[in-house]
Parts: structure tokens; sequence; C-alpha cells
């Protein structure tokens, strides 16, 4: 799931930092799609702080989410169904179709919290705005080995764009899906491009999500 989405489960949370680790590993993939941590290896030390306490567990409630999320058959049967419609749309550029409505149906959901004010997404940017830079680095310090400037640099800019607000608008996800596609291959798009992968995003939210919060539901129902 996307970031949005993520927050979806913390957005009753009194706690920012709970917010804050509920997004953390995907932002940290953000910066460097090796990292790879684990910090239940330093549950002493992290345990030991409310702070990096309530961070922890919003990373684990992000893992389960994700691993509820991907398992589902919701997640399964979209992705097929919207591979399919996307095949011809990105048949002359190196996308993989696959890749690309696995993204798409999560930056969908993203929209549609948006779009049907079920989250606040200025809210969650207040929420991460709370988190302070000493409590970013005594996390990341004791996750290991975490280029903890490069890090906040990315921060900084990505609390500074505010662009998960113009996911109010689907005509926004192309550029966005596009981008996140360019991080992985080499190609230029083009008006026409932009132009129907947003007629077929459009087309796929009103006629295959009408009951896209059952997924939510779902998901919450199953978790610890």
């Amino acid at each position: 799931m996307n970031f949005l989405s993520h927050y979806y489960f913390e957005r009753y949370s009194p706690h920012a930092e709970t917010v804050f680790g509920a997004l953390l590993p995907d932002l940290l993939k953000n910066v460097n799609k090796a990292y790879n941590f684990h910090p239940q290896r330093f549950e002493e030390a992290l345990f030991a702080h409310p702070q990096t306490r309530y961070v922890s567990e919003g990373w684990y409630r992000h893992v389960e989410v994700d691993k509820l999320f991907h398992s589902s058959e919701f997640f399964i049967e979209h992705c097929h169904v919207l591979r399919k419609l996307l095949d011809p749309i990105v048949a002359h550029l190196p996308i993989r179709a696959s890749f690309l409505a696995h993204i798409s149906i999560e930056l969908l959901l993203d929209h549609l919290l948006i779009d049907q004010q079920i989250v606040n997404a200025q809210r969650l940017y207040e929420h991460l705005e709370h988190i302070s830079p000493n409590l970013i680095e005594k996390y990341l310090r004791t996750l290991g080995d975490v280029d903890i400037a490069e890090f906040k640099n990315f921060y900084t800019r990505f609390l500074e764009s505010r662009y998960m607000l113009s996911y109010h608008d689907v005509s926004n996800l192309a550029h966005a899906l596009f981008n996140i596609c360019k991080r992985v291959w080499v190609f230029q798009t083009t008006d026409a491009d932009l132009y129907e992968l947003t007629a077929c995003l459009s087309h796929y939210k009103e006629h295959h999500l009408k009951n896209y919060l059952d997924i939510f539901h779902n998901i919450q129902g199953n978790m610890k």
C-alpha cells in the first residue's frame, strides 16, 4: 500500500511517531531501494524510549498491512484485470504492465481516500512535521547503515512538496506513476501516453473500485 493507505490505519493515532513509523519503511526505500532494515533486532534499544517505541510500532503495522494487502484476493484480482487494460497502453514503452498495475491500484486507493474524504492528507503532513530531527537521527542510527543526511534532505523535500495533496485529482496520477516507473526504466512519455493512462485509471476507478473500502475493512479486521 502507498502512504495515504497506510495512514488510513493510523489516522486516529494520538502519536505522530506511530504515523511516521507507518510510513518510514517506504520513505527509506524512496531514498535507497537497497535499504532493508529489521527494527525487531533492536527492540531493546528502541523500546527503551516511548518515542522510538511508537515509531517501531508504526513500522510493524506497516509490514502487517502490506502482507495482508498483497496476499489479498482484492489485490491479486485487481492487478490481473488492470494489467490487461494497461498492456496496450505501455506496449511501446519498457514498462512492465504488471508493475504498473501494482502501483496503479495503490495510488488509486490513495486517490479514493482523499476524494471521498476518508483521510485528511493535510493532517498527515502535520503529523510528520511534528517529528523532530533528533528522533529521526536516533532511530536511523540504531537501525544501522543509513545515510542520515541524505534521508533528512529527502524528508525535508517530501514535506515541502506536499505532492500527495495532488492525488485528489485522478488526472495527476499518471504523472506520478510514470515518474515511479522512471526509477526502474529509462523512457520518455508523450501527452498521448498521459492521456491514455489517465483515461484508463478514470474508467477503472468508476467501474471496478466502487467497493474499495472493503479491503481496508478486511485488513483492519485481520490485524493482530
